[in-house]
């Protein structure tokens, strides 16, 4: 194996074995601490399970372990370790207010604006939650718009659906789930103005709005989840640059490997065509 005391150097010790250099000293990083290190990120986590890996590698340099934040994520996703905390619950029904039925199940969606969903998804700060809530057209997953929030109250998801009608055609079908924000008569009444028809999940069944929380778990699992934003600024920043960056760039397989902002504007503008060779009296842009 690799000698640190061989006339070879460690680099040309690492190629004729075909291995990185940087796997050799993280691999001698571990052994040199991992028993004792282990141990102390175990103790931590039963005394304070609410630290995530960043308050973890300060707590074991504390300790007196010269380790950096890398070395103890990969010991804790070893061990199963994540700060446990109480998450919040984003869907919280009024039953006053009126309940709309399930109008997807068994619809092809086969068209831009067809149908739209939001959702609200909470974000760890590690001084507390935010709150993101986004209007997602279902067919070319294109986000329409989104907020950033402190509370869940229905003022910042009427924002939301408020942006995304001033900027995009009206969509044929509106769909959420049962919280309060969404049954109020507030959210409703501007669907109802615009002539958008109203679907609601049923009652505790997710995959009923399983384009917004594709969406979630792409956002969380690309960024937020593996990059250690310093404060909320830094997230919202975050939050800001992965939007263009998933409209604009990022590829989808079920889009034929198109963006959704490609996706999206190639079919509204096939629709437009279509819609005038349909109706001859229409004024075709």
């Amino acid at each position: 194996m690799i000698e640190k005391n061989s006339k070879l150097s460690i680099q040309k010790q690492c190629e004729l074995l075909g291995l990185k250099r940087a796997t050799f000293y993280y691999k001698n990083i571990i052994r040199e601490y991992d028993d004792k290190l282990i141990d102390e990120i175990i103790k931590i986590q039963e005394e304070i399970p609410s630290y995530g890996n960043r308050r973890v590698t300060v707590e074991v340099q504390n300790r007196g372990f010269n380790v950096g934040r890398r070395v103890v994520k990969k010991l804790r996703d070893m061990l199963g370790f994540k700060a446990i905390y109480t998450m919040p619950k984003t869907t919280q029904r009024n039953h006053e207010h009126k309940v709309y039925p399930y109008l997807l199940r068994d619809l092809e969606i086969n068209r831009v604006n067809q149908v739209w969903s939001t959702d609200i998804t909470y974000i760890p700060t590690g001084k507390g939650f935010i709150y993101l809530a986004a209007v997602i057209d279902w067919y070319s997953k294109k986000i329409l718009s989104y907020r950033v929030s402190n509370s869940m109250d229905k003022s910042f998801c009427i924002e939301v659906l408020n942006d995304a009608l001033q900027h995009y055609p009206k969509p044929e079908i509106f769909n959420t789930d049962q919280g309060s924000q969404y049954t109020s008569n507030e959210h409703v009444e501007i669907l109802k103005k615009h002539q958008i028809q109203i679907s609601m999940d049923g009652k505790g069944r997710a995959t009923d709005n399983i384009a917004i929380e594709r969406f979630w778990r792409t956002i969380k699992y690309e960024d937020l989840y593996i990059n250690d934003y310093p404060n909320v600024k830094e997230i919202k920043r975050a939050i800001a640059d992965f939007m263009k960056f998933y409209n604009k760039r990022r590829l989808h397989s079920t889009l034929k490997y198109l963006t959704p902002d490609t996706f999206y504007y190639q079919h509204l503008q096939n629709d437009k065509v279509n819609d005038c060779t349909l109706n001859t009296n229409e004024k075709c842009a």
